[in-house]
């Protein structure tokens, strides 16, 4: 393809991307590895008692039956946490 008409790949794949409803990244048990700037292609551990022994790394925007929805209190308290560790 080529021209000033098309889109280049990494615009249509930001297209692909779709917010999806109680999502790891506010789920109570995801910790991410950036707290501070964390989103939903963030990384983090899933921290759940029954997952946790599989030592999961998923996204931020994964998702499963086991989600929580974690409070902004809970968002605040880890973010400057972390921002304290800078």
């Amino acid at each position: 393809m080529s021209g000033s008409s098309t889109e280049p790949e990494l615009q249509r794949n930001l297209k692909r991307i779709i917010w999806q409803y109680e999502n790891c990244l506010s789920c109570v048990w995801f910790v991410p590895n950036d707290p501070l700037n964390a989103d939903i292609l963030e990384r983090g551990k899933c921290t759940h008692s029954k997952l946790k022994p599989y030592n999961l790394l998923v996204s931020g925007r994964d998702w499963c039956n086991l989600y929580t929805e974690i409070r902004q209190r809970a968002i605040d308290l880890m973010q400057e946490k972390a921002a304290k560790e800078e």
